[in-house]
């Protein structure tokens, strides 16, 4: 297995469509309730390419099996050096590494856009992403009780930061 990671490109949009919306139905990795047509994820990753941010994939022997990307944490001006995060693996694929090289190419991203700090907003019942995150440096820094609703129960939110050095 080779898996490499790369700039995200227009015909990648629906391996991404994929895999999100196997987490909205399947996961409380996204707070969504309803699948995104194809129109609407492209929009959303254009929304983030044109405002500077980037959009990463990883590949294995040709097959989008991740991707990764990272945007505004908030919209106020003052939080412009602070950027919220997204990994995301397909479900065949966990377990391989692939999220450590797509994580650990946003943080090498988020540095050279001269970026101080990201966030990751995780479901506190994952976890395993929690552990994942603190493998690279990030600190639980906040809880937000019951602050989703999906799958017929109170979701909390775990917030993670990493300041970047």
């Amino acid at each position: 297995m080779a898996i490499t990671i790369r700039k995200f490109q227009k015909s990648d949009a629906v391996a991404i469509l994929d895999i999100i919306n196997y987490n909205i139905l399947n996961a409380t990795a996204l707070y969504d309730y309803n699948i995104r047509t194809l129109a609407q994820q492209e929009a959303i990753l254009d929304s983030k390419i044109q405002a500077g941010f980037p959009v990463i994939v990883a590949e294995n022997n040709g097959e989008v099996v991740g991707f990764g990307m990272y945007s505004e944490f908030r919209f106020r001006e003052a939080y412009k050096y602070t950027v919220e995060h997204s990994v995301y693996v397909q479900q065949d694929n966990q377990g391989l590494g692939i999220g450590k090289l797509l994580l650990s190419e946003l943080i090498q991203l988020a540095k050279q856009q001269g970026l101080h700090t990201m966030i990751g907003v995780i479901d506190a019942e994952n976890q395993t992403s929690i552990d994942f995150h603190h493998q690279f440096g990030f600190k639980t820094v906040g809880i937000i009780k019951e602050s989703g609703f999906k799958f017929n129960r109170w979701l909390d939110s775990v917030f993670v930061q990493l300041i970047l050095e």
